[in-house]
């Protein structure tokens, strides 16, 4: 296992698939949607053995087929501009060595797609009952829009080895798109680390992004980061949403020392993104929160927010959608 261990660079050119002409236009609305498909396995049904479960992959391909159907109508309805959509597997056991980029990509056949690994481990041996197996998974970006260039950048913070060997190598992809104006919106399609103990981890990813915010911000671009913070998001509170659980023990709150100068959050605290998965889904039952969302930059106007309350039928996340006007 170490002798294949994946180790991608600290950044790495990605691929776009079907490049789009259209160019986003600086006062016209457009939408972006967040998903984390939980890798179309863990529907309401399921739980998950890192969360305090027991499984560790669909209940079957019967049921990860529906799921990844129910998904990519529920994409092809929302016709947003742009998605960031994470824990996509491309052929992976625990989804049944399914092809999902493909498929979302054959599903929105009008759209530009982007993916990038975060998670290209040979075999997962635990739980040793039931392993996960061979994994292959990772973000995809998906848009109507033209760009200039996607990039995998590294995370950094990892777990000690042998663990290390069997867990994610987080990254974010970051997209360049043309604004009319003659700027770009920098898009950035993130998945936080979850199970690091005390979060420190994930306070080395913060910094890291907190760097790169300030970088960027000295080109006056647009800057929209969007996806699975794994942390309660800033203006959220899991007390709305009635449940019978205690906070668990890998969600942490959003640290309020990591603030970028005049930016704004675009969540929507009513409708929760993420169930507990110790468990199946029972409302009233599971601990829920709000962890996916939106930072934009100061000269992007926040129209609206929109959480998608699917009950969590088909993944363990409720997709977000904001509505945004770059001034």
């Amino acid at each position: 296992m170490t002798a294949v261990d994946y180790k991608p660079p600290a950044k790495v050119e990605l691929p776009t698939n079907n490049n789009n002409t259209s160019t986003l236009k600086q006062g016209q609305p457009f939408t972006v949607t967040t998903f984390n498909l939980g890798y179309a396995g863990l529907d309401k049904g399921q739980d998950f053995f890192m969360d305090g479960g027991t499984m560790s992959r669909s209940g079957s391909k019967e049921q990860t087929e529906a799921n990844l159907r129910a998904i990519t109508d529920f994409l092809s309805g929302a016709r947003s501009d742009l998605y960031m959509l994470q824990e996509v597997d491309v052929n992976s056991s625990r989804s049944n060595h399914m092809n999902q980029v493909q498929i979302i990509s054959d599903r929105l056949p009008e759209y530009s797609s982007t993916f990038a690994y975060n998670y290209k481990v040979a075999w997962v041996p635990v739980p040793l009952t039931h392993p996960m197996g061979a994994v292959q998974s990772g973000l995809l970006t998906v848009s109507m829009s033209n760009s200039t260039s996607h990039t995998r950048v590294d995370l950094p913070g990892k777990e000690s080895w042998p663990v290390q060997l069997f867990e994610l190598d987080r990254a974010f992809i970051e997209s360049r798109l043309p604004v009319d104006n003659g700027k770009e919106l920098v898009l950035i399609n993130l998945h936080l680390s979850a199970f690091d103990k005390g979060g420190a981890i994930r306070k080395q990813q913060l910094d890291f992004l907190a760097d790169h915010i300030h970088q960027e911000m000295k080109k006056n671009n647009y800057l929209i980061l969007g996806g699975d913070w794994n942390h309660a998001l800033p203006g959220t509170d899991h007390s709305r949403f009635p449940s019978q659980q205690k906070w668990p023990q890998w969600l942490q709150p959003f640290p309020g020392t990591f603030a970028p100068a005049g930016f704004q959050w675009a969540v929507d605290p009513g409708t929760p993104s993420v169930r507990t998965l110790d468990t199946a889904y029972r409302p009233g039952i599971n601990f829920l929160a709000v962890i996916d969302g939106f930072l934009v930059s100061p000269n992007v106007k926040i129209v609206d927010v929109t959480g998608h309350d699917l009950n969590f039928e088909n993944s363990d996340h409720n997709p977000v959608t904001g509505r945004f006007v770059l001034k």
